[in-house]
């Protein structure tokens, strides 16, 4: 049973950090790509992040370009989102997802930009 638990989210003023990070279990952590999305009140869940299985190589929305960072650790089968600069905008539900399990989400983790 694939399971995905994020934790990390809280409560930041505009321009602050944080980091995110998303436990797994349940299949081969190291089998492929992770991502990081989020989902916005009212808005389509959106693709932020994604580091390939070896963690050699990173995308980016162009939202969050040269601000966050994504990691893995296929040892610890964990995935992380480092967020800085942030802003109201970035406000959303963040999700990880596994490539190979599409159809997988977990709960996500709450971040909220506010002064």
């Amino acid at each position: 049973q694939v399971q995905l638990l994020e934790s990390g989210g809280g409560l930041v003023q505009p321009g602050g950090s944080l980091t995110l990070s998303c436990a797994t279990s349940g299949f081969t952590f190291s089998w492929g790509a992770m991502s990081w999305y989020r989902q916005a009140p009212g808005k389509a869940r959106e693709l932020v992040a994604t580091i390939n299985e070896g963690g050699t190589g990173e995308t980016f929305a162009d939202s969050v370009k040269g601000r966050f960072t994504i990691s893995r650790d296929n040892a610890k089968k964990k995935v992380y989102l480092q967020m800085n600069s942030l802003n109201p905008e970035d406000t959303a539900v963040y999700f990880c997802h596994a490539a190979i399990f599409p159809d997988d989400w977990g709960q996500g983790t709450q971040v909220t930009v506010s002064s």
